[in-house]
């Protein structure tokens, strides 16, 4: 039935997309974040919907009478050095079945980003794209934090089985980065039930988050609370629910949880945190071998025996800094780490923007809950193999939205003629 129920969804909706291509975006940001495919058990489980969703809006990019903007922001461009930079360290990668098999994956995410980039425009349109980010990621959190509460803590919570956040700690960083985006929707939300419904969606996803199990999680929830506050407009309210989220979720966890959490400040002791250092010495040792790296998803057992400090505890890279590293070299990692700076910077620049515009406050909100999930992507992502995750790029798509839309000459020269205008109607 869920099966019959998606294809009718799915199928129905593409004949709009080629009208509509904004419409494909939402889709296919959907069916990425979501992958509703995976909560099926039939024909539609395997089945390649993304791929047809963005066959189809690139087709309606072509046909469609819509406008398509390109921003070629800084940032926007040091991405691209990036993919360019990363399609080289394949051509010689360790592993080169495997370093195509993820670059071709990898390469689909840059191009959605690059269609969100192009087809997103207006003020509705980024605020829905933003909705349907933060609500793709916390349906899980509803999932999540219900089962939680039902069995007490005592089972993790996973996400979709054969999807990128299959695995609890992925899980858990996911729902770390959509919450500030979910906050942003509670704070732009006027209805009370929406109000209210985002709120218990924020407790559940907390829980969900918690129940993950995840010890990366809870120092990047730590992070994220802290900014959350610090970047909220609101900050007596934000650091009221936040301290009220707190007690409940350590009333609902067992003593089991607690110990594991422990465990963080006993890592000598922790096989899977020996293992995690194994593998960042591998990829240091492997970025001072090769100046282009070992290529993608070189973290192999064969690799692991001719650079890896203990050549038997082989490991994935466990943490976004060391997995880019291990993989594109030491100009890879600067080329990452500048965009994630650019990206941040992109952020302040609207915030900066829009102080003193009242009409703006919504895109200065978003902005800053961009940022927390950035934060929280930066200090979770320490600890998980997520350098290419997609949700990622989508908040940094967000943030490029908001100065294609605020920051272009275009609408810098709007603004300045409507203020011009108004102070000579005033005088």
């Amino acid at each position: 039935m869920r099966d019959i129920v998606l294809f009718c969804f799915i199928l129905g909706l593409l004949p709009l997309v080629l009208k509509r291509p904004f419409i494909g975006v939402l889709m296919f940001t959907w069916v990425s974040l979501m992958n509703p495919h995976r909560l099926t058990y039939g024909a539609a489980y395997a089945f390649p919907f993304e791929a047809i969703i963005v066959g189809v809006t690139l087709i309606g990019i072509v046909i469609s009478k819509e406008k398509m903007r390109f921003p070629p922001t800084t940032c926007v461009l040091v991405l691209g050095a990036l993919c360019l930079w990363m399609t080289l360290t394949t051509f010689f990668g360790l592993e080169p079945d495997r370093a195509w098999a993820e670059w071709n994956r990898v390469m689909k995410t840059m191009t959605l980003f690059v269609i969100i980039i192009c087809c997103v425009n207006t003020k509705k349109e980024i605020q829905q794209f933003a909705a349907i980010v933060a609500l793709s990621i916390g349906f899980f959190g509803i999932k999540g934090g219900i089962f939680t509460v039902l069995t007490a803590g005592n089972s993790h919570v996973y996400g979709p089985e054969g999807s990128y956040i299959s695995d609890n700690n992925a899980l858990a960083l996911a729902l770390l980065m959509a919450l500030p985006i979910i906050w942003y929707l509670w704070l732009e939300s006027r209805q009370k039930f929406i109000k209210m419904a985002l709120l218990a969606l924020v407790i559940l996803a907390s829980i969900s988050v918690v129940g993950s199990y995840s010890r990366g999680a809870i120092l990047g929830g730590a992070a994220i609370g802290l900014f959350l506050v610090i970047k909220s407009k609101h900050r007596f309210s934000t650091g009221l629910i936040l301290l009220l989220i707190i007690p409940i979720c350590a009333a609902i966890m067992p003593a089991q949880w607690f110990d594991r959490m422990h465990s963080i400040d006993n890592y000598s002791a922790d096989t899977s945190a020996l293992g995690r250092i194994n593998a960042w010495g591998f990829a240091v040792n492997v970025a001072n071998s090769h100046i282009l790296g070992g290529g993608f998803d070189c973290f192999t057992n064969r690799q692991f025996f001719v650079f890896a400090p203990d050549p038997h505890n082989q490991h994935a890279a466990h943490s976004i800094y060391f997995q880019v590293l291990g993989e594109h070299g030491y100009v890879g990692l600067s080329l990452f780490l500048l965009f994630m700076f650019l990206a941040w910077r992109t952020g302040t620049r609207v915030i900066k923007h829009c102080k003193g515009r009242p009409e703006d406050e919504w895109a200065s909100n978003l902005a800053a809950m961009c940022q927390v999930s950035m934060i929280g992507f930066a200090v979770g992502g320490a600890f998980l193999t997520m350098a290419y995750y997609d949700l990622f790029y989508d908040v940094v798509a967000l943030l490029v939205l908001l100065e294609k839309l605020l920051l272009s000459p275009k609408s810098i020269a709007r603004t300045s003629n409507l203020t011009t205008q108004s102070e000579l109607q005033e005088g």
